[in-house]
């Protein structure tokens, strides 16, 4: 194997393995058996949440998905030479030793020397880093734009013009409310001067037949009487 298929293939390996180096797993103790138990990953150091959502959780959730398409970036855009991601494999090398944040740097550091690293280097190559990690969340910005526009946009005019049918629904409702309140009232006024009418009218007839029985009667006796007395 040549030396740089050899090189080429301890990169692959190493960049396979740089979710370990973010990701703090936790190893808590049983109280009862002692054993240890496996504990789920924590907040990586380079992944944060960038803005808050109105989703139920504000924060979001650190995701295994979304962590390999943020490391699968900076794997692509991996720098040659030994730089910040060598620097992280030499610090994740050191979490288990007895030391404190201070001298587990500088211990990595010291080790990075003798490979031609300078913290200069590191740390242009950290913020290359995170341009690639920024270059991601600005496309995830976009694809989330585009579904939020596809997905809710269109739901949103939907909605819109619901609501404008229910106003002018609403509107035709008062105004269908309105002619019918005018209805019943014209039908009250009009049974009145039926009432009215009917009386009226009932008065007129009884009184005409009260006249007419009256002057019928009258001629009547007389046409009796006459029919007695003028033989």
């Amino acid at each position: 194997m040549t030396d740089g298929a050899a090189r080429s293939l301890k990169l692959r390996i190493m960049l396979r393995n740089i979710k370990s180096w973010f990701i703090i797993e936790e190893e808590p103790v049983s109280p009862k058996t002692g054993e240890q138990k496996p504990a789920k990953p924590v907040a990586t150091e380079l992944v944060q949440p960038t803005a808050n959502t109105h989703m139920p959780d504000a924060s979001g959730t650190v995701t295994s998905e979304f962590l390999d398409v943020l490391f699968d970036a900076m794997e692509q855009q991996n720098l040659d030479g030994f730089d910040y991601l060598e620097f992280k494999q030499s610090l994740h090398s050191l979490e288990k030793m007895p030391m404190d944040e201070a001298t587990r740097y500088q211990s990595a550091f010291a080790m990075a020397q003798t490979l031609g690293a300078t913290p200069p280097r590191l740390m242009e190559t950290a913020e290359h880093y995170l341009r690639v990690l920024q270059g991601e969340e600005a496309k995830f910005q976009q694809a989330v734009a585009n579904q939020k526009n596809k997905l809710i946009g269109a739901k949103e005019q939907e909605i819109k013009a619901l609501e404008e049918m229910v106003r002018e629904k609403t509107e035709q409702i008062k105004r269908l409310t309105q002619e019918i309140e005018a209805h019943q009232q014209q039908a009250k006024d009009l049974r009145h001067d039926i009432a009215e009418a009917t009386v009226k009218v009932e008065t007129t007839h009884r009184n005409f037949i009260a006249s007419y029985q009256e002057l019928s009667g009258k001629i009547q006796r007389d046409l009796d009487n006459m029919k007695r007395y003028l033989k």
